[in-house]
C-alpha cells in the first residue's frame, strides 16, 4: 500500500538521464530538473532545440540496442562516470504513430534495456513514463466508475497501451528482484504545450471531441513537476500514478453533466468540482506531494486580457 509522504522536499539532487530529453514532455523535464540542482543528461535519438542544449548533456542513443544503453547509464568518455536515476521517457509516443508491431516492438525493448542497464548500472531511483491508455482509452467501453483512479485492473485496448501495461508489470518485478529499487510509473495524460491551449475553448461545443480520456490533459510543466517529485519519493518498491491537471479541457461543461450525458450508466463515486478532472490525481497528491499549477485557462484568459 501507498505510504503518504506530507510536505515532500526536492530531495537531494544528483546526476540523472533522461531518456527522450529532445520531445514534448522531455524538453520540460530537463529544465524542471536543471531548475531544481540536478545535472541532466538528454538521451536521445533527436538533439534537443539549442536553448535546452546550451544547459543539459545530450549523447545520442538508441535504445533498442543494450549495449549502446548499458554503455550510457554507466558512463560515457568525458560526459559522466555513473549516475544516481533514470528518467525513462522515450518511446513511439502514442497509438498509430507507427505500426501496432513496430510500435509495441521499440516501446517494450527500450523499456526493458533501461530497466535491466539501470540495474546492471546499480541505480534505484527510476521514474518512467507510463499512460493514461492502460486506463481503457478511447473509452469506448465505458470506464467502470468515475473518477478513474490507479485501483481497478489495467485495460489495454491498443498495442500502444499494451506495451505500457507490460511496462508496469517488468517494473514490478524488477522491484521484486531488488528491494532497495524504487521504480515509479506515471501514467501521463495527453501532454500540452502553453501554445496548444488557443484549440481548448472549441471543444466546449461537443463533448465527444474529448471523450476518448474523459477531457483530461497535464501541462507539460506540471508533468516536469510529477517527475521531479517521483524523484524525491524515498520509498523503495514499484508504484504508479495517474498524473493530469486539475481541470478538464472543458470551458464551462460541467465534469457532473460531462459524465451523466456521455456516460450515464457509469457511477460516480463522488460529487465533482466545477471543472474537476475525471483522471483522478488523488494518489500522487496525496504519495508524491502532486500538485498541478498550470491551468489551460490561465493561459487562455492571460492572452486575451493581454490582446
Amino acid at each position: 500500500m501507498s505510504r503518504a509522504v506530507v510536505d515532500m522536499t526536492d530531495g537531494a539532487a544528483g546526476r540523472v538521464a533522461v531518456t527522450g530529453g529532445s520531445g514534448k514532455l522531455g524538453r520540460a523535464v530537463v529544465a524542471e530538473l536543471l531548475d531544481h540542482g540536478w545535472e541532466v543528461h538528454n538521451l536521445d535519438q533527436a538533439p534537443p532545440p539549442g536553448h535546452v542544449r546550451a544547459h543539459s548533456a545530450y549523447t545520442r542513443i538508441d535504445l533498442t540496442d543494450y549495449g549502446q544503453v548499458v554503455e550510457a547509464l554507466t558512463g560515457i568518455d568525458d560526459r559522466h562516470r555513473g549516475l544516481d536515476a533514470v528518467v525513462h521517457l522515450a518511446a513511439v509516443p502514442g497509438p498509430g504513430v507507427a505500426g501496432n508491431a513496430a510500435t509495441f516492438s521499440n516501446n517494450i525493448r527500450c523499456s526493458y534495456n533501461v530497466f535491466a542497464a539501470a540495474r546492471l548500472a546499480g541505480i534505484r531511483n527510476v521514474v518512467w513514463a507510463s499512460s493514461e491508455t492502460v486506463l481503457g482509452l478511447p473509452f469506448e467501453t465505458p470506464p467502470p466508475y468515475v473518477p478513474v483512479d490507479e485501483e481497478y485492473a489495467a485495460r489495454p485496448e491498443t498495442s500502444y497501451s499494451l506495451a505500457k501495461h507490460l511496462d508496469e508489470q517488468m517494473a514490478a518485478q524488477f522491484a521484486r528482484w531488488d528491494p532497495q529499487l524504487k521504480i515509479i510509473g506515471l501514467r501521463f495524460s495527453n501532454v500540452m504545450e502553453p501554445h496548444d491551449y488557443a484549440a481548448f475553448p472549441a471543444f466546449d461545443a461537443d463533448p465527444s471531441l474529448r471523450k476518448w480520456n474523459l477531457w483530461s490533459y497535464i501541462d507539460a510543466r506540471d508533468g516536469a513537476q510529477a517527475v521531479r517529485r517521483a524523484l524525491a519519493y524515498p520509498n523503495p518498491g514499484f508504484e504508479v500514478f495517474i498524473i493530469a491537471n486539475a481541470d478538464t479541457v472543458m470551458a464551462t461543461r460541467t465534469s457532473a453533466s460531462l459524465a451523466a450525458e456521455v456516460y450515464p450508466d457509469v457511477p460516480v463515486l463522488r460529487d465533482l468540482g466545477e471543472h474537476e478532472t475525471l483522471l483522478s490525481i488523488e494518489k500522487a497528491r496525496r504519495v508524491l506531494g502532486y500538485d498541478p499549477r498550470h491551468s489551460w485557462r490561465d493561459e487562455v484568459h492571460g492572452r486575451t486580457q493581454q490582446a
